[in-house]
């Protein structure tokens, strides 16, 4: 148990001496390296889940939470399960869907292009409010009219403006097995950004009708997409739908969908967390070092304390108050200025573009243009901890060392 004469040396013993000046300077210099490191790290996975949520929050403008299809890829009776679906918990729309891949032409620009076929009455519910539409609305995609909407990337490399005429070319499978080019004239009536390349250079949206015509299936739709109240809830509710609605149909959420969107997010977190623990592991060695040379330098003072009666683990917690006081008064520091620095990112950023004259992430390159950022608990207790731990244990090998002083050696040649 640590008692008040332990403490009270190992607190003194931070109080610099002038002959001890060069160790107090690097026990400085431990205590800003610490904080600096456990702030660094808090901004920094402060942004990068900003990223993440803003990486989310694109992916999810244009397409749904999670999906259900028949085992066969259509499904003819989908009011049923369209129906089946709304009703599960957690469910806050369903509409259904039709995709088709080809070619699309204005003038002579002939791209590739990703057509995804939409029911409007019940689109508007699950992503209609999420799309920015740049002109049009997605009512203007009625069955029969071949009215189709464009990507805005998509159609500046067409050339394609409101009232253009493009045609698409679809390969469809013929009883031998090959395929067969089909041809088919549409009008650009609406032109929508999702503020995604994957999205805005490739996707079009055309009424199901009108795609489940060029495709020969009749009524039949490929799935019906579902957007959830919590869309960290999704995976749960496609596991519930698979359980409920058998073997006969197949179930996917918007994790499997982008699973390599948020690997690599992952993976670049894990690195720059690496990365950054080098500053406080860095910042923990000085902290032996400057306790070493405080070891040195008190060994007299060792063998006094050891002469009148203290014991060698008595030794080791004044050296561990000293060190541990060190770097808990790094960690909440850090704590406290990496918290005031996530919480105002989107407030700071703007006022250091504008004092140095230049933008961290211009429009022109990048679809974000401001730095997100989302602060969260679990990072904050992770960090604290782990750097609360680390030094910690770098204050056991001097303090150990201090406690192997000889006292009677020491004071003979003093």
């Amino acid at each position: 148990m640590l008692i008040p004469v332990e403490l009270f040396v190992g607190l003194r013993y931070l109080r610099a001496k002038r002959r001890t000046r060069f160790v107090s300077f690097i026990t400085l210099i431990s205590l800003l390296g610490i904080s600096l490191g456990v702030a660094a790290l808090i901004v920094i996975l402060s942004v990068m889940n900003g990223f993440e949520g803003e990486l989310r929050s694109r992916l999810l403008s244009m397409s749904a939470h999670g999906s259900v299809a028949a085992s066969d890829g259509t499904t003819e009776q989908w009011e049923a399960l369209l129906q089946k679906v709304s009703d599960e918990p957690g469910v806050m729309a369903a509409a259904p869907f039709i995709q088709m891949e080809g070619m699309i032409q204005s003038g002579r620009n002939l791209v590739a292009v990703l057509v995804h076929g939409v029911e409007p009455r019940y689109e508007h519910g699950l992503s209609g409010d999420r799309i920015n539409m740049v002109e049009g609305s997605l009512d203007v995609l009625q069955p029969g009219e071949r009215s189709i909407i464009l990507g805005r990337i998509l159609a500046y490399d067409i050339g394609a403006r409101i009232g253009d005429s493009v045609v698409l070319l679809v390969p469809i499978p013929v009883g031998d097995g090959t395929l067969q080019p089909v041809l088919e004239r549409f009008v650009t009536r609406g032109i929508f950004e999702a503020g995604l390349q994957d999205h805005d250079g490739v996707l079009a949206l055309v009424h199901a009708d009108d795609v489940a015509a060029i495709l020969g299936l009749g009524s039949a739709v490929n799935s019906v997409r579902f957007r959830a109240d919590d869309v960290l809830a999704a995976p749960a509710i496609a596991r519930a739908l698979q359980a409920k609605l058998g073997d006969g149909y197949t179930t996917s959420d918007w994790t499997i969908e982008n699973s390599s969107y948020f690997r690599a997010i992952r993976l670049e977190k894990m690195m720059m967390s690496l990365i950054l623990s080098l500053i406080i592991g860095v910042a923990a060695f000085n902290i032996v070092a400057s306790l070493v040379m405080v070891v040195t330098d008190k060994t007299t003072d060792i063998a006094v304390l050891r002469t009148l009666g203290m014991s060698p683990q008595g030794v080791v917690k004044v050296f561990f108050v000293q060190g541990a006081i060190i770097g808990w008064a790094g960690v909440a520091i850090g704590v406290g200025l990496g918290v005031l620095l996530a919480v105002y990112v989107p407030v700071l950023v703007p006022i250091l573009e504008q004092l140095f004259g230049f933008q961290i992430m211009p429009g022109d390159v990048y679809y974000v243009t401001a730095i997100p950022s989302e602060l969260e608990a679990q990072d904050v207790l992770v960090i604290a901890i782990s750097a609360f731990v680390l030094t910690s244990l770098a204050t056991l090998y001097p303090a150990r060392r201090a406690a192997l002083v000889n006292p009677a050696a020491a004071l003979r040649y003093e």
